[in-house]
């Protein structure tokens, strides 16, 4: 299982990147429009990964976020979505949208993403609505602790600590995090984060 991908991203446009990594081995990544958008100003980074296994051929997919990620696997499961369609939807609806949207079982909005009639819509909503009440941005939280062994975790809270907005000191410890790796100490990313905020 590939669970990130790190390196220059020697192409991109908005449906896929070419991750070139330090073993000189370059790997085709389809993306979200969301995820191009998070770094089509950055040479290098990194990319949570969703690995695909088929008869007919294996698919990296990349996301610049935990939380579209895990909508992404949340989609997948729904019978009837495939990755393709997931991706569609994560391009075509934002984050929130997607969860407001099976939430308050809004069939119209989810059809409005391409490919995806009446039917399926009503099987998103039915499938994901108890998973979507539990997902929950703690979640997201520990699940991002985890992976970068508690470094963003202690510099966000210094962050706050210092007055900032949990929001914007998240958003921009993940930018850094993206463009410098995973392997900043705390207190290189706190550094890195005060001349940004």
């Amino acid at each position: 299982m590939i669970t990130y991908i790190k390196g220059q991203f020697a192409e991109k446009n908005p449906a896929y990147v070419v991750v070139e990594t330090t073993g000189g081995v370059a790997y085709l990544v389809h993306i979200s429009l969301a995820t191009f958008s998070e770094i089509k100003n950055l040479e290098a980074g990194e990319l949570l990964t969703h690995y695909v296994v088929k008869e007919d051929g294996q698919t990296l997919f990349g996301f610049a976020e935990e939380d579209e990620r895990t909508i992404f696997r949340f989609l997948i499961s729904v019978n009837g979505i495939g990755p393709n369609t997931a991706l569609l939807f994560l391009s075509s609806l934002s984050i929130s949208e997607i969860k407001n949207a099976i939430l308050n079982e809004n069939v119209r909005l989810l059809q409005s993403v391409k490919g995806v009639g009446a039917k399926t819509a009503q099987r998103v909503i039915i499938d994901l609505k108890d998973k979507i009440n539990k997902f929950s941005p703690q979640n997201i939280t520990n699940k991002i602790e985890s992976n970068y062994n508690n470094s963003k975790f202690e510099a966000l809270s210094a962050l706050v600590s210092l007055g900032f907005q949990k929001n914007s000191a998240e958003s921009v410890l993940d930018k850094i995090i993206l463009a410098d790796g995973i392997n900043l100490t705390s207190e290189e990313l706190i550094k890195k984060a005060l001349k940004t905020l």
